[in-house]
């Protein structure tokens, strides 16, 4: 008897929650998560139908655990593909911003053609993206405002001329590169043929960046193999900066930093390439003595 009573109360329970109208739904998916609102879909037409509604799809953030190896596998990059474009074809063309990782050519190249509106896009470590894709991106998305392709290798300066050309508003890129310095940081995440392949010219997007984007105000260019003539490129083509990230960058000095930015009135934060590297591994056939160590790096850190 009462396994009966049960088993009514949570039909009823199934019925109020498959009656709610679509506006209250829509109150309701807006407020979680992709991940959640894409198990909702599973619950009954009516959850499908309204995580389908363009209002709800003008944001598009899958981000995965920065130390989950399970994200570089292609299946998982399938799985991401397919969420976005599916994602991308319900926003109607109002999806605005995307902030994932591992997606690909495919699902980029579908977003082009579907989200004119685009402003932000953040592909973090997408070994599958490549200038084929951006071309479209920069062609085909004229709004975007922050492009971040940290640690897409296969993105070369072409497609950061491409977006700094046909992208005017953009006012935040963000490039950064992997730690090589420590390839322990890493280890089992990161597969080492993806890690061999990190882009080596820095100056060649330098060149780019300060051709192209005159508006950046905000840089990110973490472990870069930028020196100091690719720098002043950014300097001269890039007046109106206020961030400069540079942490990381082997080949610049603290002399080399204070005189490429010495002209940007605007500049109100550098982040300089302070960081630690064990005197067993400094080369000192590349830096002759101890001390001109200490000057290139300009940290106190140092003292071992």
């Amino acid at each position: 008897m009462d396994k009966t009573n049960n088993q009514g109360t949570e039909d009823e329970s199934r019925s109020d929650w498959a009656e709610l109208t679509h506006e209250c739904l829509i109150n309701i998916l807006a407020r979680l998560s992709l991940e959640h609102r894409w198990r909702g879909m599973l619950v009954c037409k009516s959850w499908l139908h309204s995580c389908k509604d363009p209002s709800i799809n003008s944001v598009f953030v899958l981000e995965p655990e920065p130390d989950s190896a399970r994200w570089w596998t292609p299946d998982l990059g399938r799985m991401v593909d397919s969420i976005l474009r599916s994602v991308a074809d319900w926003s109607d063309g109002s999806l605005r911003e995307i902030r994932t990782r591992n997606c690909s050519n495919l699902s980029l190249s579908f977003v082009a053609h579907r989200c004119p509106k685009l402003e932000v896009l953040s592909i973090k470590s997408c070994p599958n993206v490549t200038d084929a894709s951006m071309a479209d991106i920069a062609f085909r998305c004229p709004m975007i405002k922050e492009l971040d392709i940290s640690y897409c290798h296969e993105i070369s300066h072409e497609s950061l001329v491409l977006i700094g050309r046909n992208c005017p508003d953009l006012t935040i890129l963000k490039r950064n590169a992997m730690n090589l310095l420590d390839p322990s940081e890493h280890a089992g995440i990161v597969p080492d043929e993806y890690l061999k392949t990190c882009p080596q010219d820095g100056n060649s997007e330098a060149a780019s960046i300060g051709k192209s984007m005159p508006n950046l105000k905000h840089l990110e260019l973490r472990f870069s193999k930028v020196t100091a003539k690719g720098l002043a490129l950014i300097s001269a083509g890039c007046p109106n900066l206020e961030y400069l990230d540079l942490f990381g960058c082997v080949n610049l000095t603290s002399r080399d930093i204070d005189n490429a930015t010495s002209e940007l009135k605007n500049l109100k934060d550098v982040k300089k390439p302070n960081f630690y590297i064990p005197r067993s591994v400094f080369h000192t056939e590349r830096y002759g003595h101890w001390r001109l160590y200490d000057e290139r790096f300009q940290t106190d850190v140092f003292r071992i």
